[in-house]
């Protein structure tokens, strides 16, 4: 038998394509970025052509660097950016637009005249989510609405919608010829379309949002075997057999099974996810219920998910916009020159704030600033934003759960930051831990795939490959943790309120 998986990562500023042995040990990756399109405030595209040239560079690299063919993958697993939106042509294989981004708020007008109706909470007793840009939706109504044509091509059935792992698995198994049109249930519980407990799609809530049942693609579990790669792929004949939604697949990779556990996971967003187990918990703290992990035909698991848009995109932003830091690592460097935030804390409502608060009045604001405050103090306040607004998730998770976290198990790439993990530490109050392979979303991804095919023979072997690399203890007292999360959430009010009829 084929000795390895290989996991297909398309995330939000980059693709990358992973491959793993039995023991989950990284043997080698390939991982190209893409273009971020900002053609607008508020307005964040991808082009989906790129970004499929770029997962079949990726599978190219990452066989190459570990000297293997198609023969040696057992099978191929999918983890993406979730709620972004790809509508394409299906005789054609074209993009009818650009991909509209998780983090894009162009489509404010579409929550405003669908809440209208019900305010935002119209749909949640059935998907889970308020009303929100954050997800896909809303985004395919816009394309649908704005792009001359659309329309008519979607009620004729040519225009048919995925997120990004099933334009990836479309592509991958022969788009135009035979490609399979699918999507699991946690990428589809984030569309606002699918019924919790039925994992169908809602015709009523489709109507609603003007769009044709007959764009959407097949909703599958996430670990069975949907297809194989095309004779003309370097994976030719390889099945493609995990499709996880990137938190989930993070969580799925931590080894987060069982009601009670929880993953952090630090990238362009930060996403708190607590599982549920098999029962559906309906927040009262502004978290979202999604689904967690469906295995083939095995009861459904699902999970409360806290949902914070800007994290390791700040540090983009300090880097691209304001050109503070060169590279990522160097915010680190600039915050250890500083024994203190200064007073100064930055409040990265870049897209409104998502959870808890769901405010998409708010913008992003710096407050606290003196001439004593340099780009130091800004770099620390930058990091420390990202902890803090952990620390607002992880109280909301706690209330509903109504058992408080013992220690936080993190992952992602922010994970490397020695300064971030121990502020975040000392703001929770409880330990942070990182596993050793902190890649845990493309391992998860990896996990699900090898699952249908018998590469694990189940949950314990998953479990039996975790394992802790480093623990962070709190050390902050009682009373300083007190006071800055006291500042935090006074900065947090100055965001809010800012977009008018006249303001983006």
């Amino acid at each position: 038998m084929a000795d390895y998986i290989l996991a297909i990562d398309q995330g939000t500023t980059s693709s990358r394509a992973i491959i793993f042995d039995k023991k989950g040990s990284i043997i080698a990756t390939g991982q190209k970025e893409h273009e971020q399109i900002l053609p607008k405030a508020g307005w964040v595209e991808h082009d989906a052509s790129e970004i499929w040239r770029n997962v079949q560079e990726v599978i190219g690299l990452a066989l190459s660097r570990a000297d293997l063919t198609r023969h040696d993958i057992a099978a191929v697993g999918i983890t993406n950016q979730r709620e972004t939106a790809v509508v394409w042509d299906k005789t054609t294989g074209k993009p009818a637009y650009n991909a509209i981004v998780w983090q894009d708020t162009r489509t404010q007008d579409i929550v405003d005249r669908l809440a209208a109706d019900g305010g935002v909470e119209r749909f949640k007793p059935v998907v889970g989510l308020p009303l929100a840009t954050y997800f896909s939706g809303t985004k395919i109504a816009w394309i649908l609405e704005n792009v001359d044509g659309a329309r008519e091509k979607a009620e004729a059935g040519d225009l048919i919608f995925g997120t990004t792992d099933s334009w990836v698995l479309w592509n991958l198994t022969g788009g135009v010829d035979g490609g399979v049109h699918v999507t699991d249930v946690t990428n589809a519980s984030r569309t606002m379309f699918m019924d919790l407990e039925t994992l169908e799609w809602r015709d009523d809530i489709l109507e609603a949002f003007g769009v044709p049942r007959s764009m959407m693609p097949e909703i599958r579990s996430s670990s069975e075997v949907y297809g194989a790669a095309e004779d003309s792929s370097l994976l030719r004949e390889t099945p493609i057999a995990g499709i996880l939604g990137d938190q989930q697949a993070a969580t799925f990779g931590q080894a987060a099974f069982q009601k009670g556990e929880s993953k952090n996971t630090y990238g362009t967003g930060c996403f708190l996810i607590f599982n549920t187990g098999e029962e559906i918990v309906h927040s009262k703290n502004g978290l979202l219920t999604t689904v967690g992990y469906k295995l083939g035909d095995q009861p459904t698991h699902y999970a409360l998910e806290g949902s914070i848009a800007v994290t390791g995109s700040l540090i983009q932003w300090l880097r691209d916009q304001l050109g503070i830091i060169s590279s990522a690592p160097e915010v680190e460097e600039l915050a250890d020159k500083v024994e203190d935030n200064g007073g100064v804390y930055i409040v990265p409502a870049f897209s409104g704030l998502f959870a808890p608060y769901w405010r998409p009045d708010a913008r992003g604001a710096i407050v606290g600033l003196t001439r004593y405050a340099n780009k130091n103090h800004i770099a620390r306040a930058a990091l420390e934003a990202v902890a803090f607004q952990t620390r607002d998730v992880l109280d909301a998770v706690n209330a509903d759960a109504g058992v408080d976290l013992t220690e936080l198990k993190v992952d992602g790439g922010m994970v490397a930051n020695d300064a971030l993990m121990q502020f975040q530490a000392d703001v929770l109050g409880v330990p942070v831990v990182r596993p050793v392979v902190a890649e845990t979303t493309a391992l998860g991804a990896a996990y699900a795939a090898g699952l249908a095919v018998g590469f694990w023979n189940g949950l314990d072997d998953l479990s039996a490959n975790w394992q802790e690399d480093k623990r962070w203890e709190p050390s902050m007292e009682d009373g300083e943790r007190d006071r800055q999360l006291r500042l935090w959430r006074k900065a947090v009010t100055k965001s809010m309120d800012w977009v008018d009829e006249d303001v983006n």
